[in-house]
């Protein structure tokens, strides 16, 4: 059959998704990943259920390929053909049997632990009597080639006030070591150059399977077996942070310099309401140690505003702070009440309006700091990623920028380049995300 697989929200979703598409392929399925034309057999929504913005963009696609279904049907009733339609993934698991009252028209849905069975499920619809393979790592990659991520646990043992992750993906459960240096061996060989570290707490790795936190450990097999040429860290956790993963950092090249924590506030008061596990001198420290022992490190942050209670002094210390800071990277979210968290007894106080005020004026701050930065770049020489080609320019990254969320540098298409090749560039101009750059003779 041909099978379109539509991911929403995270990166781990995207894992969840490219696992799922391996083992069809391997069935003898035709796969697309958000496939735009309307002429596949099977469609499954891997969606997500985090915030509020995410599970309304997870039901407006739902109700979106609705239609899409009906239209199909109808066009193909003469030669029998039907479509399927399946949704899978956190929303699923979450809110399953409100979605299947009021959208009786999906066929089938399974949650965020239900992989073998949908698995089977498509088996059967296909009239294939054998049974797939369990669903371990077996992927078919969905981003380019030459970058893959590489999920090293699944759920998350923490207890934040806001967050419903827990509720819905369970308890941290840490894959092996040698599992993952065999699977990023393999995703290496395939052509990947860049693997990005994900979980829903990177810096917890370890603790339920070896007794410690084990993060810094794995970074240094990865670094020295992996063969990747660069190696990214990603939703890190201020709490306890594991400094072994620091002198990793450190000591092996292909390590980048670039570290995502998300602190969502500075504020001691509310660090405690979210029980983070933090305080407002805590998280100084750790930033200070991570500019001390990497001084060209680029720290990428998330913050959240209008949580229950967030007075218009404890925001105006987190704007504070973020001017202080300085992040390389910042992204700020409004406060959404989740249903079952801790959070929830707090009610939603700030009004959504006030929210917006606070978010515009964080990311206006971050904006012109995100500009200074940059300016501060030009002229200077990078070894760069190139990721496509996009007009008359190609988009690179340097190894200070994740795919899909951080800046990109543009270099002119005044000659051929790789898709996936490393380059030598020096930097000519600077905009508020974006960097200019000329090539440079290769060394």
């Amino acid at each position: 059959m041909k099978i379109n697989i539509i991911t929403l929200g995270c990166s781990k979703n995207t894992v969840d998704s490219e696992n799922l598409a391996g083992h069809l392929r391997h069935a003898g399925h035709t796969l697309f990943f958000d496939r735009m034309q309307n002429d596949c057999d099977v469609v499954i929504l891997n969606t997500c259920g985090f915030i509020g913005d995410a599970k309304e963009e997870s039901v407006n696609a739902i109700l979106q390929q609705v239609e899409h279904r009906t239209w199909f049907n109808r066009r193909h009733h003469t030669d029998g053909r039907r479509r399927t339609l399946i949704a899978s993934g956190c929303l699923v698991e979450r809110y399953r049997a409100e979605l299947q009252e009021e959208l009786p028209q999906v066929d089938a849905w399974f949650g965020v632990h239900q992989w073998d069975e949908l698995l089977a499920y498509v088996q059967r619809l296909a009239s294939q009597t054998a049974q797939p393979s369990p669903f371990t790592s077996c992927r078919t990659l969905s981003t380019p080639r030459h970058y893959a991520y590489l999920k090293i646990a699944e759920g998350c043992n923490r207890s934040c006030s806001y967050c419903a992750i827990p509720l819905i993906r369970g308890r941290h459960v840490s894959r092996p070591i040698d599992e993952l240096v065999d699977e990023a061996k393999r995703l290496v060989a395939e052509g990947v150059k860049e693997l990005i570290l994900i979980a829903q707490d990177t810096t917890y790795y370890g603790l339920d399977l070896y007794g410690s936190r084990c993060l810094g450990d794995l970074l240094n097999r990865l670094a020295t077996e992996s063969g990747a040429q660069w190696i990214r860290l990603h939703y890190t956790y201020p709490a306890s942070f594991p400094l072994d993963a620091i002198e990793a950092m450190q000591r092996h090249s292909n390590i980048c310099n670039y570290i995502d924590i998300p602190l969502q506030h500075i504020n001691s008061r509310l660090l405690h309401s979210m029980q983070r596990g933090v305080d407002r001198e805590q998280t100084l420290q750790l930033l200070q140690h991570f500019r001390d022992c990497l001084p060209e490190v680029s720290i990428r942050t998330t913050l959240i505003v209008g949580y229950p209670g967030e007075t218009e002094a404890e925001f105006d210390e987190l704007k504070q702070f973020v001017a202080e800071a300085r992040f390389d990277r910042m992204g700020c979210f409004a406060y959404s009440p989740e249903e079952g968290t801790p959070a929830e007894a707090l009610g939603d106080p700030v009004p959504d309006e006030e929210k917006q005020r606070r978010v515009d004026e964080l990311m206006a701050l971050q904006q012109s700091i995100s500009l200074q930065k940059n300016e501060a770049r030009v002229g200077r020489e990078y070894r760069v990623l190139v990721d496509r080609r996009e007009g008359d320019y190609y988009i690179a990254r340097t190894e200070f920028d994740s795919p899909e969320v951080d800046d990109e540098v543009l270099i002119p298409a005044s000659r051929r380049l790789a898709i996936g090749s490393f380059q030598r560039v020096r930097i000519t101009q600077a905009m508020e995300h974006d960097l200019m750059a000329e090539l440079l003779p290769a060394r």
